[in-house]
């Protein structure tokens, strides 16, 4: 197969694949924006066929991404840590000669105590903890080889990492030198965690476990066969969204969101569509905004806007010689009014290039 088929057949893989269990993933968040969101197109400059998975503002002046470099190489693929510092992007190094591969998901309980978690080259799953100074990776007990890894949580003193085991969803818990791991009694994987839940599926439907008095159990959703959930936002024990989307065959899937009110799981009517939903990120005050991809309109960065039950689309502009764009995860920047999201652009030679698209409202620019 050729390097240009290969391209394809992994562009394919990458529209549809969210919908099947084991399948790499998708971060974390004041004024209403206006119905019209400028959209600004930058990148933190990795290497050729690079994109990010995850991303996460501390403060607007504090915005941390993860990533790969190299994709197409399993081997040589490179997991890469950047930081925005409110003026420039620099890489962040890790102090650890086995090497990451793909990074995925990331946390932060401040500026000096952040975490990432994908995979290694060793075939262990990789966990870096560090700051803008430098990263050491982390060898929690009770991991082993064919363990993954897909998204993480941290509070200070404690640290929560989600993924599956064989055919079990797979969560672990601790910091420093002591962690425990829990396999779900569901089928499935997870995907996510944030504020005591963690989402993802069973292969057939939604699944979604809550921690409650120390232990992780599943919740009562409603009946969503081919359902499937990758990114989790949570406000308060009484407010939450998690999206995903609902696989009903070969590129026929559906965007989908959960709306929890504390009580129960409820889904969100959404905008018509065949869009793909990655990430989730809010305000804090219900305002919240998710990211993805929309093959109807591949060139044009993909986002909705939601409020109580009303959510609208938001694209970007076509920016020349972009094919398709992808945004996997979406951070708030409180204060700014701003989103920003993150992925990887397809050129019209399917060459990937790393994104981070902002939206704010058009008054944002006008005093810019």
């Amino acid at each position: 197969m050729t390097r240009r088929s290969q391209r394809r057949a992994l562009s394919l893989f990458l529209a549809t694949s969210v919908a099947l269990t084991q399948v790499t993933p998708a971060a974390h968040a004041d004024p209403r924006p206006a119905a019209e969101a400028w959209q600004q197109s930058t990148s933190v400059r990795l290497q050729a066929d690079g994109s990010l998975s995850d991303v996460l503002a501390v403060s607007p002046s504090d915005v941390w991404a993860v990533g790969q470099q190299e994709i197409w190489d399993v081997w040589k693929n490179r997991g890469t840590i950047r930081h925005w510092d409110g003026r420039r992007w620099a890489e962040v190094g890790v102090r650890d000669g086995t090497a990451a591969g793909n990074l995925r998901g990331l946390a932060a309980a401040s500026s000096s105590d952040v975490w990432a978690v994908g995979d290694g080259h060793d075939g262990l799953p990789y966990i870096v903890h560090g700051d803008a100074a430098g990263f050491d990776r982390v060898r929690p007990q009770g991991l082993r080889a064919g363990d993954w890894l897909g998204g993480v949580d941290a509070k200070s003193g404690r640290v929560v990492a989600v993924g599956s085991r064989e055919k079990n969803g797979l969560i672990l818990t601790g910091q420093g030198n002591s962690w425990t791991v829990q396999e779900t009694k569901e089928k499935g994987a997870l995907y996510a965690v944030a504020g005591g839940f963690a989402v993802g599926d069973t292969g057939t439907e939604p699944l979604i476990v809550h921690n409650s008095g120390g232990s992780w159990k599943s919740m009562p959703l409603p009946a969503i066969p081919g359902g499937y959930l990758r990114d989790v936002q949570v406000d308060s024990s009484k407010r939450a969204v998690a999206v995903g989307g609902v696989y009903r065959g070969p590129g026929d899937i559906t965007p989908l969101a959960l709306a929890w009110n504390g009580k129960r799981w409820r889904e969100l009517p959404l905008p018509g569509s065949e869009a793909r939903l990655y990430g989730v990120t809010g305000d804090g005050k219900g305002r919240y905004w998710m990211t993805g991809y929309d093959p109807a309109r591949a060139a044009e960065p993909f986002m909705m806007r939601c409020e109580k039950s009303d959510c609208e689309t938001i694209r970007g502009a076509v920016k020349q010689g972009r094919s398709s764009v992808r945004l996997q995860a979406v951070t708030y920047l409180a204060g700014k009014g701003t989103v920003w999201a993150v992925g990887h652009a397809v050129d019209t030679a399917d060459r990937y290039t790393d994104v981070v698209e902002s939206f704010a409202p058009r008054t944002t620019t006008q005093k810019s």
